[in-house]
């Protein structure tokens, strides 16, 4: 079990002063006849038709797509994704002085806060993203680390409910190693962390904010604790007595669902989170525009369909929560663009949240690590580069990927 210097409290989730008014905040909720929540949906025009379809009729067409063969599986014989072992500051050490992000895999990030903080987004270190072992899409580039690797995590912030963002055995090792992490998850999801026997987690819907105290253990333990390491190890040390974050549950637009018959029965969330005066956005999985099929080579943005509906409410982000130091942002399984493209934004759709969010820097996140869909898996970094190039941003040292286990600073 990892030390822990400090005891954390949260604040009751509350709407705050700068959200949407009206019925905006509740747009994304189902009721029944009684009133009461039941499941949710993405209430904008932006997400499309296709995917409002029933489960059984949604893989019906994706089983013909694939026997079409508009859909086929990338060969990922030869691909090796850049991977470095991580590395972690010492909890007993000062923290940084900037924001510095981890990016170990797919959705997830390690990021540590100028104040000390330290939050893990969809933690997933399993081999498969899938509810067996033996079966579903398999890493094609390892996990640098595993959740034991790690010597502080304060706080996990999970965007939904699917696979590759929720892991059991990944959230259970973290709750057992990291007894006093505070997990964050949207609408729905705390029965099942409680029943995962995972007792410290915050349940939040759109808009919702949670201030988190972290505050040193009584009896100067956090101190004493700090100091004898930095002691042992010749360094000062400057651990904070307390720390405070504000952690924003956001819209976005995408689905949920572990099972056949529970699909959208729990919130997807984006999140925003703020301490030590930095702030990081998490897009988690989203999508930004539904288009329709067109031809090999068509820019689905051009002039024929530059009139499709966006998804309204990252700019509402970025005008009421913006502008974030570090936008996390997906740009990965994308094809075919005709079924994907209202729940998994593309590069030039990650280009256009980037922008409306208000974000200042950003890193790529939701690609380079299983096979999703049916995208070259090492196409999203070039498309990346060509959508910044067309935007009028630099291609390098605003909008990035990196290597897994990579750390940047900003």
């Amino acid at each position: 079990m990892a030390a822990s210097y400090y005891n954390s409290t949260v604040s009751k989730p509350a709407i705050p002063e700068d959200a949407p008014s009206g019925d905006d905040l509740t747009a994304h909720h189902v009721k029944d006849k009684h009133g009461e929540t039941v499941k949710f949906h993405n209430p904008h025009p932006s997400f499309g038709e296709t995917l409002r379809l029933t489960a059984f009729a949604m893989g019906r067409k994706m089983i013909w797509t694939r026997l079409m063969g508009d859909m086929k599986d990338p060969d990922v014989s030869a691909v090796k994704i850049p991977t470095v072992k991580p590395t972690f500051l010492s909890p007993e050490g000062p923290p940084p002085t900037a924001l510095r992000a981890t990016w170990l895999g797919h959705a997830c990030y390690f990021v540590e806060f100028p104040s000390g903080l330290r939050v893990l987004f969809d933690p997933v270190f399993e081999d498969r993203c899938s509810p067996v072992t033996w079966f579903g899409p398999r890493r094609y580039t390892p996990p640098p680390c595993a959740p034991a690797d790690i010597p502080a995590i304060d706080a996990v912030v999970i965007s939904h409910s699917h696979y590759d963002h929720l892991s059991h055995t990944s959230v259970s090792a973290i709750a057992a190693r990291h007894p006093g992490a505070q997990f964050f998850v949207p609408l729905g999801l705390q029965r099942w962390f409680r029943e995962s026997g995972i007792e410290r987690v915050t349940e939040m819907d759109w808009w919702e904010d949670a201030e988190l105290v972290l505050k040193a253990k009584a009896g100067g333990d956090a101190a004493a604790a700090a100091a004898a390491a930095a002691a042992e190890a010749k360094v000062q040390t400057r651990t904070p007595d307390s720390i405070a974050a504000r952690v924003s549950c956001l819209p976005c637009q995408h689905s949920s669902g572990r099972t056949h018959n529970d699909r959208d029965h729990t919130l997807w969330a984006s999140w925003a989170v703020s301490s030590g005066g930095k702030s990081v956005w998490f897009g988690g999985d989203t999508g930004y525009r539904a288009v329709p099929r067109v031809a090999e080579g068509v820019d689905d943005y051009g002039p024929e369909y530059e009139a499709l509906p966006r998804c309204p409410q990252f700019a509402q982000i970025g005008r009421l929560r913006g502008p974030f130091d570090l936008g996390l942002i997906p740009i990965g399984a994308y094809k075919p663009r005709w079924i994907m493209s209202g729940m998994h934004a593309d590069p030039r759709d990650a280009v256009e949240i980037f922008k409306d969010t208000r974000c200042r820097q950003a890193m790529g996140i939701h690609w380079g690590t299983w096979v999703l869909t049916s995208e070259d898996v090492e196409e999203p970094p070039r498309k990346l580069m060509e959508a910044l190039k067309k935007a009028g941003i630099p291609e390098k040292g605003v909008f990035d990927t990196c290597a897994t286990g990579e750390s940047r600073e900003f």
